[in-house]
């Protein structure tokens, strides 16, 4: 007898305002069962202490995830000046204090040596694997952890606000992988102080903004056909920055079944042409057909073959 499916075979995105003392499969798990969803995933994970955009993947739009998690990100977070924690943020212990407070003007002064690509060791404190298990849990232990500086790219780092001497808030255009804990921890350590994060929120990934987002206690308020409806954003939206390609119906067919299809002909090779200039390192494509995303797809050569096939 076949296994019985929990949930329903809903396929989009979500966007949730991810509210404060939750962690992301927390959060994941509770929209996709106000949801009934069968399958579901999430592009890119938030601190407890985060709150802000957490774009949620219910089930072909699972395939997607990692180019959702790959988008450029954008970040409020303020620092607290003077006291560094051993989480970086407000969470931890203060393991070292400064009387330093750094003027404005020092501030933005400092805040260009921080564009671009930039090394920067993560918090002790996060989900990084060493030897199989995770930093938070070797840090918890007492024990010290030794994590290598990784590169990250920061596109943009202004200073918004100063409420008081204390606290500066900023807001941050960032790469894939960059710990905005860090980034503060580095910030004060180059303007001759301590501090850590004490608000964070996240304001985009990729194409997923604030605008078009909900809380749990919106979604729980709505009927679950109506949050549907409105809701769900369509599964392409994580893949802005692939290029499309358009199939036949045989064509597609084809990829559907993981055969390759081989674009030979002159009109074939002129579609191929089209593509050529935006085609990234890894020559990936969203095939489509009648607009209906088909698969993702490598192209190679003449030939395109499915990578993950989408079962709409």
């Amino acid at each position: 007898m076949a296994r019985k499916r929990k949930g329903e075979p809903i396929h989009g995105w979500v966007v949730l305002d991810k509210p404060e003392g939750l962690t992301s499969t927390q959060a994941l798990s509770r929209v996709r069962r106000l949801l009934n969803a069968e399958k579901a995933g999430h592009g890119g994970t938030l601190d407890p202490i985060a709150t802000g955009v957490l774009p949620i993947a219910l089930g072909e739009a699972t395939k997607t995830v990692s180019y959702a998690m790959g988008g450029e990100k954008t970040y409020s977070f303020t620092v607290r000046w003077g006291e560094r924690t051993t989480t970086d943020d407000r969470e931890g212990e203060v393991i070292d204090r400064s009387a330093v407070r750094p003027a404005d003007e020092a501030i933005r002064a400092a805040l260009p040596g921080f564009l671009g690509e930039i090394s920067q060791v993560p918090p002790q404190f996060c989900a990084i694997k060493i030897n199989g298990e995770r930093a938070y849990d070797i840090a918890r232990e007492g024990d010290a952890v030794d994590l290598a500086p990784r590169t990250v790219r920061i596109d943009r780092l202004e200073l918004v606000d100063r409420p008081d001497p204390d606290h500066a808030v900023f807001e941050v255009d960032c790469g894939k992988g960059t710990y905005v804990r860090s980034l503060a921890r580095d910030l004060a350590e180059m303007l001759g102080t301590v501090g850590h994060v004490t608000v964070l929120r996240r304001l985009r990934v990729g194409p997923f903004t604030l605008d078009g987002s909900i809380s749990l206690d919106e979604l729980a308020a709505l009927d679950h056909g109506a949050a549907v409806e409105r809701l769900l954003l369509p599964i392409e939206t994580a893949l802005d920055d692939i290029p499309a390609l358009a199939l036949t119906d045989a064509e597609a067919h084809r990829l559907k079944h993981g055969q390759t299809v081989a674009l030979l002909t002159r009109q074939d090779r002129e579609r191929l042409d089209t593509l050529r200039g935006s085609l990234g390192e890894d020559a990936i494509v969203l095939a489509l057909s009648a607009g209906r995303p088909v698969a993702l797809a490598r192209v190679e050569g003449a030939e395109v073959r499915p990578v993950r096939v989408l079962n709409l």
